[in-house]
């Protein structure tokens, strides 16, 4: 019976550091999730411009119109996202 006596303060002081382990995991996990995030959302912005690049690069090659020469010249002065 006297062993529970020490055993009790070390249960609880085992279980605090236990809980704080935890809060901390799930704080570097929140983080994780934001980055994650933000890095998608850049990565969503660059690859829709780069489809609207290739849509555009397509109509030039397709385009058979004697206005072509000035569609490039009007793209070319276009300033790039």
């Amino acid at each position: 019976m006297p062993e529970l006596v020490f055993l009790i303060p070390i249960i609880a002081i085992l279980a605090g550091v236990a809980h704080k382990w935890m809060a901390m995991k799930e704080r570097q996990f929140l983080i994780l999730s934001e980055r994650s995030s933000e890095q998608a959302a850049q990565s969503s912005a660059k690859t829709e411009r780069l489809e609207q690049r290739v849509a555009v690069l397509e109509r030039i090659l397709t385009d058979r119109s004697t206005l072509l020469g000035d569609e490039i010249d009007r793209l070319r002065d276009k300033p790039i996202n």
